[in-house]
């Protein structure tokens, strides 16, 4: 019984090492990420500056400063009110799509005020919707912006974050675009025809003609710009900050905020990190669930940057790529297009992005980690049922089902040779206890029996071993995919990506109070407990009175530490365990090996037998006389 016992105790061991990482890189109980959510909201509503405080705009270089390498960036932004405050201080010209509201300033032509209308702050559809992008002078300024830097040592002024354009119209929409004019007064005019789909992507085109006598040189830019540092969940496996794909030699590059900030300087107050001659791509800025990330020609070569700048007491992000110059000779004009995406990271408009904007590797925008190659296949299988039965935790269901089937043979085998070898149990104690004194002839033995009765002794380990990588890819989707967000399932859970909200402690909402976080203990938690108590009772009770008292503990240990897993992985875990015990029963009774559940539960619960005192033995007679 010793190898089926160490099966099963190297297959709980796996479980919790996986379950206990997952715990310490992942999971975060979803109450906190909320309260987060309402003390920033808060916070922005409330912050404000002395009245009077200097219009805000991040300039630009002054003319003849920028070179090769240098594109414009935030300096000294101060915050002058509110986000309503800050969006009046500019003119500006509306965004309206079926995405997307917002606007875009004519100071500067800056892209900086987009709320995505299909989603809200909480599962409540009355909640406020979601606030990507907000102009610099109030607080979180988080914006775009694209444009000109003149060559080195050049007098030609080009448009700054203080230029104020002129529009053709007053709303942008995905049938009618907006083109911006600008005349620097040394004969260049500038345009920038901006346009929008129906989702995400904003395409901008920069137009430069030269009415006057001298050539001028020009590099096209796009950048990505965030002030202050954001609150992030902090965990290694999931991304947030800068992020880009330079082309095939940089490859993926992923900046944590507190990692570009410890860079060389790339310039006096500046730190940061540049890729030259990059071909193809994209550079931006990501958070769990929302990106911003702006998009250069993918046929011309660029330079990338990501950079971080101290302005004020807080430091300002930026992401940016500076295109290949282009001189314009007299009489002569040229072009430049560049897009920004703007929105949710939806899997369907990312792949969607990247194959019909010709997007370089723009799907790794989603972090899909280690395990790509399983954990995007799986999220495409469930979203594929999704469609179709309308319900992400019906379609968890599903695939579980489906990849039981899959491995049905390995976990046969697995099962059946776990049988076989409870069935071998007498002849196994025999064989110890023939060699217990020769531990070399009794493995031998051991491996004899083995070998003829066709057994492996570590089968036990695979049905464990085939539901970690099942475990890692769901609930890497759970957590990182915005299609799981506030997805409900039935009846309490209205969020599978959130942990259960109902609580034992206080009764499931009977007793008008609310635990403390570390009490949180649903009902789905509590059904995984029971089923994994019940499929751990299916065999043999251990002999050694420890492993006995640690594999009866085993599913309260688990029934807590998933307490605040999302609850899409616990119907998971409990729907997999339920299956398991089908699986393991049916298999034990083909292979005329006894379930000794009902046995070992009554063992747990029933009334041990009582004992016959021994009898003590009458005393010999005195001087050893018979009677």
């Amino acid at each position: 019984m010793k190898e089926d016992n160490r099966n099963l105790l190297l297959a709980i061991v796996l479980s919790v090492v996986i379950l206990l990482g997952w715990q310490f890189f992942y999971a975060k109980p979803q109450m906190d990420r909320q309260q987060e959510i309402a003390r920033q909201n808060q916070q922005t509503q409330s912050q404000s500056a002395p009245a009077g405080a200097a219009n805000p705009a991040a300039t630009a270089a002054p003319p003849g400063s920028a070179a090769p390498g240098t594109v414009p960036g935030a300096a000294g932004t101060q915050i002058a009110g509110t986000r309503e405050q800050a969006l009046a201080a500019s003119p500006r010209i509306k965004i309206d799509t079926p995405k997307i509201a917002g606007s875009i300033s004519l100071a500067g032509g800056r892209i900086d005020d987009v709320s995505l209308k299909a989603y809200h702050e909480t599962v409540d559809p009355k909640s406020p919707i979601i606030v990507l992008l907000s102009p610099a002078g109030g607080p979180e300024a988080y914006y775009s912006d694209f444009g000109w830097v003149a060559a080195p040592g050049s007098t030609v002024t080009v448009p700054n974050a203080k230029t104020v354009w002129t529009a053709d119209n007053q709303t942008l929409t995905p049938a009618k675009p907006v083109t911006l004019s600008w005349d620097n007064g040394q004969g260049l005019t500038f345009k920038r025809i901006l346009s929008v789909d129906d989702n995400a992507i904003f395409t901008i085109r920069d137009e430069v003609e030269n009415k006057g006598s001298a050539a001028a040189t020009l590099f096209p830019y796009g950048q990505v710009v965030r002030q202050g540092k954001p609150h992030t969940l902090g965990y290694y496996v999931l991304h947030e900050g800068l992020v880009g794909y330079l082309g095939e030699q940089n490859g993926l590059q992923e900046w944590t905020y507190d990692k570009l900030d410890k860079e060389p300087a790339l310039a006096p107050g500046t730190v940061g990190r540049t890729w030259k001659d990059a071909v193809g791509g994209w550079v931006g800025i990501t958070d769990k669930y929302w990106a911003a990330t702006v998009i250069p020609d993918q046929q011309r070569k660029y330079e990338g940057r990501f950079s971080s700048v101290q302005t004020g007491t807080e430091r300002t992000y930026q992401a940016d790529f500076l295109g290949e110059g282009v001189t314009v000779a007299p009489g002569a004009s040229t072009a430049s297009q560049s897009r920004l995406f703007a929105g949710a990271k939806e899997v369907a408009a990312i792949n969607g992005y990247e194959e019909s904007q010709q997007i370089k590797r723009f799907d790794l925008l989603i972090d899909w980690g280690w395990f790509y190659f399983f954990t995007k296949p799986l999220f495409v299988v469930l979203d594929w049922i999704y469609k179709h039965v309308g319900n992400f935790g019906v379609a968890i269901l599903i695939v579980t089902v489906l990849l039981k089937t899959l491995f049905f043979p390995l976990a046969n085998k697995s099962y059946a040779s776990m049988a076989k070898m409870k069935a071998m149990q007498p002849e196994m104690t025999a064989i110890r206890e023939r060699y217990a004194d020769d531990k070399m002839k009794q493995q031998q033995a051991l491996m004899e029996l083995y070998k003829t009765q066709k057994i492996n002794p570590v089968a036990g380990c695979w049905p464990v071993l085939l539901q970690i990588p099942v475990f890692f890819a769901l609930y890497k989707i759970l957590f990182i995919t915005i299609e799981m967000r506030h997805a409900p399932f039935f009846g309490w859970i209205h969020d599978l990506a959130a942990p259960d909200p109902t609580n034992l402690f206080n009764l499931f909402g009977a007793l008008p109070f609310t635990p403390p976080a570390m009490l949180h203990l649903g009902l789905w938690p509590i059904i995984m407990g029971i089923t994994m108590f019940i499929q751990m009772k299916m065999n043999p009770e251990p002999p050694d009175p420890v492993q006995k008292m640690m594999f009866t503990w085993m599913p309260v240990f688990f029934t807590f530490l998933l307490g605040s897993f999302p609850a899409g992985l616990v119907i998971y875990w409990s729907w997999n365990n339920l299956l398991s015990v089908t699986q393991q029963g049916f298999i034990m009774r083909k292979n005329g090996v006894k379930i000794e559940l009902f046995d070992n539960l009554k063992g747990m619960f029933g009334k041990k037998p009582a004992t016959t005192p021994a009898v003590p033995a009458p005393p010999k007679p005195a001087n050893g006389n018979k009677k």
